[in-house]
């Protein structure tokens, strides 16, 4: 590194949470093949450089225009805030896909791409433990890698459990990345699960067949019970780690998952209910327009081509925060309201239905 970026890098602008109306600019300075169908984009602010502060296991959201349409994805930060000149997210192929596939074909190291946030709960900060145990499957990692990278970075002897599950070893991501962890870290440990194909022999890290199940838990990491559990992965996934960590009698006060699935209310998902919404109107400033079926509030501003950034559409971003100025709602999900966002009319419109005709500000 030359004295000059040196010095540029000592006075670099810490980048700050933004408005959630505003997006900040970002160029794409390197693309990273994970695995046959994973993708890991880093970027840099563009010109003068830039401190990137978020929180271990937050996320980002992009807004692109593919087609004509602006299109808007949460994708957690795969990079660590100990590393701050650079962040970093990582995309898996989705078969119809819009955004992930588009990112995955199209964007290359000079692009320029508008992000909002860091934003999320789930993260090392606001959920903060003295012993880990990380559970992740597929893309899922993505959280959990951070969170270790920055856990190794900061804390001296930090005691992390991490076991991932994945289909076969070819979809293993971070694998080598990780085994380095293994290698520098003496209080880090490393598991895996494979479900199809053979096992590797490998010293730094067990590999067990199969998913994951209570007998392989107990073996990977006998005292996970004194731990605190973060889980990350496909919603299927997630339930079934839940339910099997409940049963074995886990304080469930420790246990604490990401999702991007819809949002539950009443211990169930959201089920559109017919004509729940049906002839209620919704008013922002002087247009109007009828309420779906589900009485969503999103689906009525989206419908009158309003500006609204619904990143993740299930009610943990808080991308599209709005305040009800008249009429009743039911808050589906309310993750990333303050109490002084609800007593001021405060809601997320991916995750609250109309009750009666409603007027909101955007």
């Amino acid at each position: 590194m030359t004295h000059n970026r040196e010095a540029a890098l000592l006075a670099a602008k810490p980048w700050q949470d933004l408005p959630q109306t505003t997006a900040s600019r970002l160029c794409c300075i390197e693309r990273i093949e994970e695995t046959h169908d994973v993708v890991t984009f880093r970027f840099e602010a563009p010109g003068e450089p830039v401190r990137f502060s978020y929180k271990p296991g937050q996320f980002i959201s992009l807004q692109l225009e593919i087609g004509g349409e602006t299109q808007s994805r949460a994708y957690t930060i795969s990079s660590s805030p100990s590393r701050p000149y650079s962040i970093s997210i990582t995309v898996k192929r989705v078969t119809g896909g819009k955004v992930s596939n588009y990112l995955i074909d199209s964007l290359k190291p000079g692009h320029i791409v508008d992000v909002q946030g860091p934003a999320g709960g789930f993260n090392l900060v606001d959920i903060p433990a003295d012993r880990f145990l990380f559970l992740s499957a597929g893309c899922g990692i993505t959280p959990m890698f951070s969170m270790s990278r920055w856990l190794n970075d900061t804390r001296v002897g930090a005691d992390i459990a991490f076991i991932h599950s994945a289909k076969r070893v070819d979809d293993l991501i971070f694998e080598e990345q990780l085994a380095a962890m293994v290698s520098r870290h003496s209080g880090f440990r490393l598991g895996y699960f494979i479900e199809q194909g053979a096992c590797p022999d490998w010293r730094h890290a067990p590999v067990l067949p199969g998913r994951l199940s209570l007998t392989g838990l107990d073996a990977l990491s006998p005292d996970w019970r004194e731990r605190t559990l973060y889980v990350c992965g496909p919603e299927a996934y997630m339930e079934t780690v839940e339910a099997m960590v409940r049963t074995a009698g886990f304080d469930m006060s420790r246990f604490h998952k990401e999702s991007f699935a819809a949002p539950a209310h009443n211990g169930a998902k959201i089920e559109a209910e017919k004509d729940i919404g049906a002839g209620f109107m919704l008013k922002v400033g002087d247009k109007l327009h009828p309420l779906g079926e589900q009485g969503l509030l999103l689906e009525g501003i989206e419908a009158l081509k309003l500006p609204i950034i619904a990143a993740c559409r299930s009610g943990v971003c808080g991308a599209c925060k709005c305040q009800v100025l008249e009429g009743e709602v039911e808050r589906l999900s309310d993750m990333t309201l303050t109490e002084e966002d609800k007593a001021n009319g405060m809601v997320l419109a991916c995750s609250t239905r109309a009750l009666t005709d409603i007027s909101i500000k955007l």
